[in-house]
This record gives C-alpha cells, sequence and structure tokens, in this order.
C-alpha cells in the first residue's frame, strides 16, 4: 500500500528497517536553525536521516528579490533526494515537532512537485511517536546513494504574476496559510512589511489540527475547506503564507481530505513584498 498524505505512526513503526521505506526528520526552529540537528543527532526514528528547511529544503535568498524560504533548483533538488536515499519505489515518512509538522509538510510537499507520491507526513510528529512508547536512536544515519529522477509538475505553482492575474478571477480562490493575527497586519514580527494579498482569505494552517498536534479526520477537513473555497476544485485554490512552508501544510490537509492537491505560491508574503509596485491589503479579509 501507498501512503500520499498522512501516516499513522502505528503503521509507520511496522516499517522501520524496511530499507523500501525512508524516514527522513525535518525538526527545525525559525528562532534557531540549528535546532532541529541538534535534537536529531540526540535521538530520532530509527533508521531516519535528517533534512533541513535552509540547507536541503530552500534555495539561496537572494535579498530584495526572493522570500525567506525560495525553492532550491530543480537540479539542486534531485541531488538531494538522492543524497537522502530516496529512490523512485521508495515510500517516504517524513516528521518534525508537533508545531504542526510544517517542516515535514514542507518535504512532502517538495517530493510531490518532483514527481514522487509515496510520501506522507507522520501524524503528530515525533511527539506522538514518543507517546506510543515506539523506539527512537542516537547519532547520524546515512542512507544508500539513490538514483531518484525528478518528474517535475509546473501546474502545482504561481509566481507572483500569475497569483495577480487570478485575484480579478471569481473562479479562483487565494487562501492565506499565517494566523489571523499576521493576515490583519497586526503585530508582524518576521516580516518587515504587514498586511496580505488584497483578495485573499485567512485559512491558518493550524486549523487542520486537534490540540495534541495530529491532524483531523479528512472529513473535518473537507468541511473547513468547503467554506474556504466555496465548493472549488484543487486547480483553483490558490495557497502562500509568509514564506511558502507553512502554506504547504494547508496543501497537504486539503489533500488529505480528499480534494486533490491544491496551488502554491511559493514566494509567499515575504517575496511579494520584495515589489512596492504590488498591491498590500491590511484589516480582515
Amino acid at each position: 500500500m501507498r501512503y500520499e498524505t498522512i501516516i499513522d505512526p502505528i503503521v509507520a513503526e511496522t516499517h522501520v528497517g524496511d530499507g523500501s521505506w525512508a524516514f527522513i526528520d525535518c525538526r527545525f526552529d525559525m528562532k534557531d536553525p540549528d535546532f532541529g540537528e541538534r535534537e536529531y543527532e540526540k535521538c530520532h526514528v530509527p533508521s531516519a536521516v535528517y533534512a533541513h528547511l535552509d540547507r536541503d529544503l530552500s534555495g539561496p535568498v537572494i535579498a530584495g528579490v526572493t522570500g525567506r524560504h525560495p525553492l532550491p533548483s530543480r537540479a539542486e533538488l534531485v541531488g538531494t533526494f538522492r543524497r537522502l536515499g530516496i529512490g523512485k519505489a521508495t515510500q517516504v515518512v517524513t516528521y518534525d515537532e508537533s508545531n504542526g509538522s510544517m517542516a515535514a509538510a514542507r518535504l512532502w510537499w517538495l517530493l510531490r512537485w518532483a514527481g514522487h507520491a509515496a510520501a506522507a507526513v507522520l501524524d503528530g510528529g515525533i511527539q506522538k511517536w514518543k507517546s506510543c512508547g515506539f523506539a527512537l536512536e542516537s547519532g547520524v544515519v546515512y542512507r544508500p546513494m539513490s538514483d531518484f529522477e525528478g518528474r517535475f509538475r509546473s501546474d502545482m505553482t504561481l509566481d507572483a504574476s500569475q497569483v495577480q492575474s487570478v485575484l480579478a478571477n471569481a473562479d479562483f480562490v487565494v487562501l492565506d496559510s499565517r494566523t489571523e493575527e499576521r493576515f490583519r497586519g497586526l503585530n508582524e514580527t518576521i516580516d518587515p512589511v504587514a498586511g496580505h494579498i488584497p483578495g485573499a482569505f485567512s485559512a491558518p494552517y493550524k486549523e487542520n489540527l486537534r490540540d495534541d498536534g495530529t491532524f483531523k479526520t479528512p472529513q473535518e477537513l473537507a468541511s473547513r475547506f468547503a467554506g474556504l473555497a466555496s465548493g472549488r476544485d484543487a486547480a483553483h485554490v490558490v495557497f502562500y503564507c509568509g514564506s511558502g512552508v507553512t502554506a504547504a501544510h494547508n496543501v497537504l490537509a486539503f489533500a488529505h481530505a480528499g480534494n486533490g492537491v491544491p496551488l502554491l505560491y511559493p514566494g509567499s508574503w515575504s517575496e511579494w513584498i520584495t515589489d512596492a509596485g504590488r498591491p498590500i491589503a491590511v484589516g480582515a479579509s
């Protein structure tokens, strides 16, 4: 069986040690970029390798041009996936902390973008794994180099100019994955300009989760997105956030609800505001 959105730790644990499965630890703290790697070396899911959000799952930041987490080049990403030991037939399980699995969702999205559908996020992250009493190990793990070949899907993303064009198209809806407070332009502590893309609606990614950090049921998520997207199909739903990371969480949840994979604006707000000619809104939707 292939897992393509969320996987229960009880199911995932039965595949530890299976060479055709790759567990990838993505723990990361925006305020302390070395946190995840330190914690990984202390303890991780047995056989798991580590992927760093800044170094492995993002490209270089160009001041005044890109957002805070631009996509890596396709060639760089293929090289990363080969180094992580992801082959054509590998079932990937990504995980991080129970802070919403945002970095794990980013890796999940990158794999889908590269044409690899056999990838799922560990529900509840490493906290849920620990609460189940499953084994952990320390140190650094390396998987054999793989022959990963990307089959990239250009239909999964929009750039800034395309976002501007769909804002005037009633067939589309643009959804902001940040907190409601940041959407409204209040207490912005990350980006130099506050507010949101005009015409977008607020859809905080953490509303996909229960209090324990696990995902709501597909039925609950379907109900949530039915309201936010007003019945639009995946090809007409666009998600963005601050830098393209937490928006991937909403893309994942939308897909987990059985709705297909919606569009992502990878540059997101931190790229949008690099051009003073792009419009900005504050306040409620």
